[in-house]
């Protein structure tokens, strides 16, 4: 053990050799792109797994993560990332918290070196990965600028999402899936899509105060119809809409009233108001009866098995 003389003869060098340690470390500390390019420059068009690296323009990016309408209580999952610059832009811009999936480790150690450059080190971090393999269930936004048919074979994982989670696509869509939204920056498309809730099937309703009746729905994607049931009468559905777990409808009842109804899906039940032209709204719950019907739509794409070997 050192004595109170010996102490105080080494202070001076061990303040010297902390100074020296802490300037180090903080000369260590990328500061721009540039710093980062000399660990590791990657070269627009290089070849990746199944893509080849083409970055997103940083206008399109925002207008990406505006479609999906990203706020800080988000959590961002962006497929293929590159050099993160989606990932980074969500939490700089939006301060939501993101997460980049990228198969190159070289472009993982590139990207979490802009991610430190940029200061979100707190919010985003850029993983190894095969996005085939990786989960990204948790997201409520999913970014992602693959390959058509890259983005057909990740369509069922996405479909098998929570309702509402918002997905936005650079340049490529998936398949007969329509987008909800597209939008256009400099001749570069941007597509969006919302989650839906499954909703086909035959469903219980039953109006506060009145009569109880039924509605068969069918769904491809987020393109719903069907007919109602009630009192012996069937009438079709007009109107119908869904969009994650919001759905509206309007029928016209035995009497030939126009009813319409606006609620939200939770699974195997949803809860609303139904308002008969120029009167009140009166609560409505419904229950869906029987097995939920086939969703041959959600399924995977023939022909992409080979990317989850």
């Amino acid at each position: 053990m050192l004595t109170s003389v010996a102490r105080r003869r080494f202070a001076p060098f061990v303040a010297l050799a902390a100074a020296a340690w802490f300037a180090a470390a903080a000369q260590a500390q990328p500061k721009s792109r540039a710093d980062c390019e000399a660990i590791y420059k990657p070269q627009v068009g290089q070849s990746g797994k199944d893509v080849v690296w083409v970055p997103t323009p940083d206008e399109l990016v925002t207008r990406m993560l505006r479609m999906a309408k990203t706020t800080a209580k988000d959590f961002v999952i962006d497929l293929g990332a590159g050099d993160g610059k989606i990932a980074i832009a969500a939490a700089k811009q939006f301060g939501a918290r993101s997460l980049g999936i990228e198969y190159n480790p070289d472009m993982v150690k590139f990207a979490n070196c802009l991610v430190q450059v940029e200061g979100v080190a707190d919010k985003t971090r850029i993983v190894q990965g095969d996005i085939f393999k990786e989960d990204f269930s948790k997201a409520d936004v999913v970014t992602m600028y693959l390959l058509p048919e890259l983005n057909l074979c990740v369509r069922h994982r996405v479909l098998a999402m929570k309702p509402g989670t918002r997905v936005t696509s650079h340049q490529f869509t998936m398949g007969d899936w329509a987008p909800d939204e597209t939008a256009e920056v400099d001749y570069r498309s941007a597509y969006l899509w919302i989650v839906p809730a499954r909703v086909g099937g035959t469903w219980l309703f039953r109006e506060a105060g009145g009569p109880s009746f039924t509605v068969t729905l069918s769904q491809t994607f987020q393109k719903i119809s069907g007919e109602v049931l009630q009192a012996g009468n069937r009438q079709p559905l007009v109107g119908a809409t869904l969009s994650g777990e919001r759905i509206s409808f309007a029928f016209n009842d035995p009497k030939g009233v126009t009813r319409t109804f606006h609620g939200t899906v939770r699974g195997n039940e949803m809860t609303g108001t139904l308002r008969a032209a120029g009167g009140a709204e009166t609560p409505v719950t419904a229950t869906l009866q029987g097995r939920p019907a086939d969703a041959p739509w959600a399924q995977m794409a023939a022909g992409c098995e080979r990317f989850y070997k």
